[in-house]
């Protein structure tokens, strides 16, 4: 798998990542949405960079001018429901993209650390010849993406497949390393190195889809 980590490089992207961590400004709901959106915008940006460009001819008022422009076929998909805010901001760059949805949560046994993954609802376009791109804002473990990617399979094979998070630990990155296809790319804004004992990142942000639509039962 090609790690693209954006955390590593100066950009305006570590104060969003700064912000959606602070837990005095995780209080602010439509903030921590409009960040991880943000966030989102920022790395399709940097994804946009691998695609494959064409050169077409565009007429303006007073002329023609040629141009390269993207014609890949892409098809994101996100994991409800933490997903939505970086699947927006992924719309707001790739504006034909065809989109899916697949809900995928942890369940825990009584009050054991361990845990499984339930997928319960899947809804996506045929991914044959286009470009998946699957976004989880926490790539925790691995397991969550792990459980997509064998739900996706009967739906056609995809040219290319990138993955889009905010953070991820270093084990769950070198869990999916054995999981994906070589050529997969993930693009991702931090890289934390630990794991508690339930499987969430640390120091991390908590949970996405608590901060970003409220807490669940």
């Amino acid at each position: 798998m090609i790690v693209h980590n954006l955390g590593k490089e100066n950009s305006i992207l570590n104060q969003f990542i700064s912000e959606i961590r602070d837990s005095q400004v995780q209080k602010d709901a439509m903030r921590f949405r409009r960040n991880i959106e943000r966030i989102g915008e920022v790395l399709g940006y940097e994804l946009s960079k691998e695609l494959t460009y064409n050169p077409a001819m565009v007429k303006t008022p007073l002329g023609v001018k040629e141009m390269n422009l993207n014609r890949d076929s892409l098809v994101i998909c996100s994991i409800l429901r933490a997903g939505l805010p970086l699947h927006q901001g992924l719309l707001n760059y790739f504006d034909t993209a065809e989109n899916g949805f697949i809900s995928a949560f942890r369940k825990h046994e009584g009050n054991s650390d361990n845990f499984e993954v339930i997928v319960k609802y899947f809804a996506a376009p045929s991914l044959e010849g286009k470009i998946l791109v699957l976004t989880d804002p926490m790539l925790a473990t691995g397991r969550t993406l792990e459980n997509v990617l064998l739900t996706l399979k009967d739906h056609g094979t995809p040219t290319a497949i990138h993955i889009i998070s905010v953070i991820g630990s270093q084990q769950g990155i070198e869990y999916l390393d054995n999981i994906f296809p070589g050529h997969t790319h993930l693009w991702i804004a931090a890289i934390d190195q630990e794991l508690n004992s339930r499987g969430y990142i640390v120091p991390g942000i908590g949970d996405a889809g608590d901060l970003a639509f409220g807490e669940k039962l």
